[in-house]
């Protein structure tokens, strides 16, 4: 949901994940993703799942819902994908905004454990550690996001340094209702773990999400930067 280069050794530097947070400061939502199309052009069906060339073929959120997942699946979080496949992806979330439920920060649903499965920036869910320079270290194993009534928010980053050393990187934070679709979480210091080493570093830290769509399976967000989240329920 959200808004970190990290020191093995002195060599590093700390790194800022943005799906942790961001030092306090307000933002606001400016970007979107709209459906364009020209006049007299011609739409080419490629498949049902896969496709989004035509939204209005679609039968409902239920497949939205597959294609977008098809979509993210084994691309790393979003990183390996190209800019026009990112492009479709926001075009499904968009078309599955339509069906969002009224003030979808008041659904039970929003409870659960998350797989943090895309992000449209790659550097928003791991900050430094995602980054092209910290992926030659630190081999991402999962993101996971987990809201827990009533306002505990817990994200975490597991990794591998050098594909041998297991680690990852935590925050706890505070959740408050904006609005019928805006969170705030201020999140505390973020925990580092790698080996036997345990500690915290940085300082509190604050994102803001708008939920745009949200069902038993997934969970969609904008940041107030843009980026673009698709979380995926655990079990």
């Amino acid at each position: 949901m959200a808004a970190y280069s990290f020191p093995v050794s002195s060599s590093f530097t700390q790194p800022t994940p943005s799906f942790y947070g961001s030092k306090r400061f307000n933002l606001s939502l400016q970007s979107s993703f709209p459906l364009k199309y020209q006049h007299n052009q011609t739409l080419r069906i490629v498949s049902s799942s896969v496709s989004i060339s035509n939204p209005g073929l679609r039968t409902g959120p239920d497949d939205l819902v597959v294609s977008i997942l098809s979509k993210v699946a084994q691309t790393d979080g979003g990183v390996s994908l190209a800019k026009k496949d990112h492009e479709e992806v926001a075009e499904v979330a968009d078309e599955l905004q339509k069906y969002c439920v009224d003030e979808p920060v008041k659904c039970p649903l929003i409870f659960g454990e998350w797989d943090v499965v895309y992000c449209s920036r790659p550097t928003s869910p791991g900050g430094g550690y995602r980054s092209a320079f910290g992926r030659l270290f630190f081999r991402t194993k999962e993101m996971i996001q987990a809201v827990e009534a009533p306002d505990t928010v817990r994200n975490k980053v597991s990794f591998s340094v050098f594909g041998f050393l297991d680690g990852e990187v935590s925050l706890k934070g505070k959740l408050k209702v904006l609005d019928g679709q805006w969170i705030q979480v201020i999140f505390e210091p973020p925990e580092l773990k790698v080996g036997a080493l345990d500690f915290r570093y940085g300082g509190e830290s604050e994102v803001k999400l708008q939920i745009t769509y949200i069902d038993e399976k997934v969970r969609l967000g904008k940041g107030s930067r843009g980026s673009l989240f698709v979380f995926q329920r655990r079990g």
